[in-house]
């Protein structure tokens, strides 16, 4: 019986300490509770992009060393891919979940403007996963430019 409580009581532990940090990784759920702004998740997205640009220059010069830096080269390329994943997330839970809406049946230039914001988020996790890929400094480039794009087109 005693047993069994230390288990029990194990298996809350562990499910909270999961829950706990698991909530603080992606604290933003998909409650429309107005609490994160749009502005923010844009400035979110620049200072990622910013990372990855910087985690690029950095994987470059570590592999220019002689010898090679390996154990830079792996914290920079994770931190690359971390940062690469976190514009994913706000592209897909934020905007394309939560914030671009779906146009009224019939409204022609609604539509257009929900395809253009679509196509733009849909351009920007594909160039954030080519930034996981490669150290190729034009993804960064590129993703830059479509997120000045998609603000625009969703400021409207």
């Amino acid at each position: 019986m005693k047993k069994r409580i230390t288990r029990r009581l194990a298996l809350l532990a562990v499910l909270s300490v999961a829950v706990a940090f698991g909530s603080l990784a992606y604290s933003h759920c998909q409650v429309p509770c107005g609490i994160y702004g749009d502005d923010t998740r844009f400035t979110l997205i620049a200072e990622h992009i910013t990372t990855i640009e910087k985690s690029m220059v950095q994987i470059g010069e570590n592999m220019n060393q002689d010898p090679p830096n390996g154990n830079q080269i792996v914290r920079w390329v994770n931190n690359k891919e971390e940062h690469a994943d976190e514009i994913s997330h706000i592209v897909t839970y934020y905007f394309m979940a939560q914030r671009v809406k779906i146009p009224p049946a019939g409204d022609a230039k609604a539509n257009a403007a929900y395809v253009k914001k679509l196509t733009l988020l849909h351009q920007m996790l594909v160039y954030s996963m080519k930034a996981k890929q490669t150290t190729d400094l034009s993804n960064v480039d590129k993703l830059r430019h479509l997120l000045e794009d998609f603000k625009k087109a969703y400021s409207g």
